[in-house]
């Protein structure tokens, strides 16, 4: 794992919710840093910073509502991402909400497994062992299970089964379906080479985050089945 995880903070920036000339900054901010930290990424993620810096506000709002809310393409809830309506979702939250209080982390208005959240828990926390595994074990594989989502086959799927379920039925230009996609990508991207040669086997898992989330439940005496090994490959 790289030493130093700041630049989290800033990777954050781009999946906060899109509210005004503030949100541009940060985008551009973070664009600059992968720039710096990342150069042979930024060509796969121009096309989003493009976007994104000749847009109005109100279109760049439209598209990540679209993207990651009203009839969304994904989620940004990683809780949901990895569990759907399993009881291990709420879990789940329960123990980023504690992780969160212990370094007196304000969530704002989402929720404590929110993306942006997320991020921000990890370039703030001094945890080495939880960071590990929060990189490994809950972030690269949810974001994984995201960029599935933007295939442009799965998507217009997901459009066939809203017309056959809601009466309406939002029309979504050529932006979305990719537009969001680059930046989770590139972020899979850097996770995985921030996290290289990372793993966590069957029955070790370190530290208690860990085996309270994927072992026992820690509000209860039930040992449940963990998930199997993860891989980091390059």
């Amino acid at each position: 794992m790289t030493e130093n995880l700041k630049h989290y903070n800033q990777l954050a920036k781009i999946f906060k919710y899109p509210s005004g000339p503030e949100y541009v900054a940060g985008v551009n901010e973070a664009f600059a840093m992968i720039r710096e930290k990342y150069p042979e990424l930024v060509e796969s993620l121009t096309p989003f910073i493009e976007f994104i810096n000749s847009n109005e506000p109100h279109k760049i709002e439209e598209t990540f509502n679209l993207t990651f809310h009203i009839q969304a393409i994904c989620f940004l809830d990683l809780g949901y991402v990895l569990f759907g309506e399993d009881y291990k979702r709420g879990e789940f939250l329960v123990h980023m909400k504690k992780e969160h209080e212990k370094i007196n982390h304000d969530c704002g208005c989402e929720l404590a497994d929110n993306l942006p959240n997320v991020l921000e828990l990890m370039a703030l926390s001094e945890d080495k062992g939880f960071i590990d595994e929060l990189g490994v074990r809950i972030l690269i594989p949810a974001l994984e299970k995201m960029i599935k989502e933007f295939d442009m086959a799965r998507i217009a799927l997901r459009q066939k089964m809203y017309k056959k379920k809601e009466r309406v039925v939002l029309d979504k230009d050529e932006h979305i379906g990719n537009i969001y996609g680059a930046p989770i990508r590139v972020l899979s991207e850097i996770l995985q080479r921030d996290f290289a040669g990372i793993t966590f086997n069957n029955g070790d898992f370190e530290p208690e985050y860990g085996r309270n989330l994927l072992t026992n439940c820690g509000t209860c005496s039930t040992s449940h089945t963990p998930q199997a090994t993860t891989t980091i490959r390059h």
